[in-house]
């Protein structure tokens, strides 16, 4: 497995249009370990600060409140390439605040998942954000499932979830009155949350701190300075320049991304390594009928494949009163193609060439082919639903919305099982970390991410 927390040493180079000594006087050092902050401050420009986040979702809005609440004195900037905020993979999140039972134990998605559910329950009681802690039952339809599950229950007791128990037919029926199974896994403190209202909320408590949020700001380079004739005091103290597509400038001294579908790209913007690189994957909802959601009450979820991030097709209910029925997992031929036909180039062309893709592929073909089918025909996702609720049936369900998943892919063809945040060497390496894997359960690990993120920032960056 990937190593969860790395440093890729020599990993970036001399920066483009950099000097490989430094800049004299500047808050960097010939050696390429930057020195503490230069002051900096709140006095900076807005176009200055003294750091700057890219990446606008749920972990960047968190990381960023998270380092300003540590650090009030310094000026502290939120890049977002979209309008609004929020709106890629957390605004199509399912919502589902995980546990942490499926994770590997002593993995940065275990601990963080069971902390950063802790917290988050916490934060929403705070700030009067509704949640709903439903529950949730990992169902064993098949004799043959039933040792996975109990070892998924053991599993969930190592990571530290509270309230785990096994529960026989009898006590599925309590609990989902209409859900058929030979035994389940009841979590009693997985919940659901409109996590962009959560994300929303991060940022409120960012700007009111005194971060500021520039959107419409597609980063597009990011470099060292070019140092000045005149020696300019925005060179000296400000020396990476953030880059946009309309020719804007970010002037900052350290950098945190956190582009999610675009991490691997926006990673080899700052002259580090793009791998492991992302592959994404769309998952497809559909949606029960208003007449029938009588027929859920909780998440029901399957038995996981363990040989898989994905977690299979379940029932999910919504702040809203609408019951999500999904995902599936299929390749999405653009990094942010919810629909079906969605098409990128360049995007399948990276995926292709620079991706374990095709190993990947062919290894779990047979796999791939009937998310493929299910995705295409509703009445193999219906047949599959029924082994849970034998009551649901195609006219009572509509097709919904969906996501795209950034799942960080080796060049062997290994899906990368856990968060991956590393930085480099060199100008722009040193003053640079990278959240690279934060798929789910990111959303509900978020508040434990960024308390990590601004404990490796405050160390690297000698804040």
């Amino acid at each position: 497995m990937v190593p969860a927390l790395r440093y890729l040493v020599g990993a970036c180079g001399r920066a483009r249009g950099g000097f490989a000594g430094g800049f004299p006087g500047a808050c960097g050092s010939a050696s390429g370990r930057p020195r503490p902050l230069c002051g900096g401050g709140r006095s900076a420009s807005t176009s200055s600060f003294d750091i700057v986040i890219v990446g606008g979702g749920i972990v960047g809005l968190a990381s960023a409140r998270a380092l300003i609440l540590r650090h009030p004195s310094l000026s502290i900037g939120v890049l977002e390439k979209e309008k609004d905020l929020a709106v890629h993979q957390t605004g199509h999140n399912s919502g589902v605040i995980h546990s942490g039972i499926y994770y590997k134990p002593e993995s940065l998605k275990a601990k963080l998942c069971v902390q950063g559910a802790a917290l988050l329950y916490e934060y929403c009681q705070q700030k009067g954000i509704s949640y709903k802690q439903c529950g949730k039952l990992i169902v064993a339809v098949e004799q043959e499932e039933i040792p996975r599950l109990q070892a998924l229950y053991e599993r969930g007791l190592q990571n530290g979830v509270q309230g785990l128990r096994l529960i026989q037919q009898e006590d599925i029926k309590k609990k989902e009155p209409y859900c058929r199974g030979l035994m389940a896994i009841d979590c009693p403190h997985t919940g659901i949350v409109d996590y962009r209202q959560v994300a929303l909320s991060f940022a409120q408590d960012f700007q009111e701190a005194g971060g500021s949020v520039l959107t419409n700001f597609e980063v597009k380079d990011i470099e060292m300075a070019k140092e000045s004739p005149s020696r300019s005091i925005d060179g000296m103290q400000y020396p990476i320049v953030i880059k946009n597509t309309k020719g804007e400038e970010i002037r900052c001294q350290y950098v945190v991304t956190c582009a999610g579908l675009y991490s691997d790209r926006v990673s080899e913007l700052s002259g580090c390594t793009p791998d492991p690189r992302i592959v994404p994957f769309r998952g497809d909802y559909l949606l029960l009928k208003p007449e029938k959601c009588y027929l859920v009450k909780g998440n029901i979820y399957p038995v996981p494949d363990s040989r898989f991030p994905f977690l299979g097709v379940h029932f999910t209910p919504r702040m809203d009163g609408s019951i999500w029925l999904g995902p599936n997992a299929v390749l999405a031929f653009k990094r942010e193609g919810y629909r079906p036909f969605d098409f990128s180039a360049t995007d399948v062309m990276d995926i292709i060439i620079n991706s374990g893709l095709i190993k990947l592929a062919s290894q779990n073909f047979s796999y791939g082919v009937t998310e493929m089918y299910k995705a295409c025909f509703l009445g193999a996702t219906v047949k599959y639903l029924q082994k849970f609720i034998p009551e649901i049936t195609v006219s009572d369900i509509l097709r919904g919305p969906a996501g795209v998943r950034a799942q960080a892919l080796d060049r062997d063809g290994n899906l990368v099982e856990d968060f991956v945040f590393d930085a480099g060497v060199g100008n722009i390496g040193n003053r640079v970390l990278h959240v690279r894997n934060a798929p789910s359960p990111a959303a509900t690990s978020s508040l434990a991410i960024s308390g990590m993120i601004a404990d490796e920032v405050q160390q690297r960056f000698e804040l």
